[in-house]
């Protein structure tokens, strides 16, 4: 288990069962975790939004992009609470 890079379940199983084994297993199982939600507004933006590919244009038309990109992410991360929210004017 070399760097900061979360094992794959399989692996995690077949570590001991000693209490190392036990730490190590949780160590790896919160990596795993903080990775998922790290992850996921890229598959939104890959999947959601069709952006596979990178078209050089300018880094400031690159980063405006991508900013405006992640915004949309979020909204669409949201978009259950916020529909139950309901409208914010009468």
């Amino acid at each position: 288990m070399n760097g900061h890079i979360a094992v794959r379940p399989g692996k995690r199983k077949a570590l001991p069962e000693t209490e190392q084994g036990r730490v190590l297993g949780l160590i790896e199982k919160a990596k795993a975790q903080i990775r998922a939600r790290v992850e996921h507004p890229f598959r939104v933006i890959k999947r959601q939004f069709g952006f596979c590919r990178t078209r050089y244009r300018g880094l400031r038309k690159d980063a405006a992009q991508l900013i405006t990109l992640f915004a949309l992410a979020n909204l669409f991360q949201a978009r259950r609470r916020l529909m139950l929210a309901g409208p914010m004017c009468p």
